[in-house]
């Protein structure tokens, strides 16, 4: 599992331009542990939380990447990634990944 989390993590970072007049813009923000939270604010940054029971927000037009794990927290069962639309992913709000549908969670 170690593998696919760094390939992951690989493949968002690899997306994120560098910018050295606004390091908020562009970012990425990545937690792997369990029941962690990543957020981000910058204009196209991408908020990843795939640990155990772990959430993540994003300010409108960034991204959200979530796992859901087994119930027994011992495998990833899917990874999804929305855009903070607005309508579907609301900004400034954390999310989880449950049953395979994007959910609010408490702050």
């Amino acid at each position: 599992m170690g593998d696919f989390i760094k390939a992951g993590v690989k493949f968002i970072l690899d997306r994120v331009k560098n910018s050295d007049d606004n390091t908020g813009n562009c970012s990425a923000s990545t937690n792997t542990g369990d029941c962690s939270a990543s957020k981000v604010e910058g204009k196209e940054s991408v908020a990843m939380a795939i640990g155990y029971q772990s959430k993540a927000a994003g300010a409108l037009g960034c991204w959200i990447v979530l796992a859901e794990w087994d119930s027994a927290g011992e495998h990833i069962i899917r990874v999804k990634s929305h855009k903070v639309d607005g309508k579907v992913i609301k900004p400034d709000t954390f999310y989880k990944l449950e049953n395979n549908k994007f959910v609010e969670a408490d702050e």
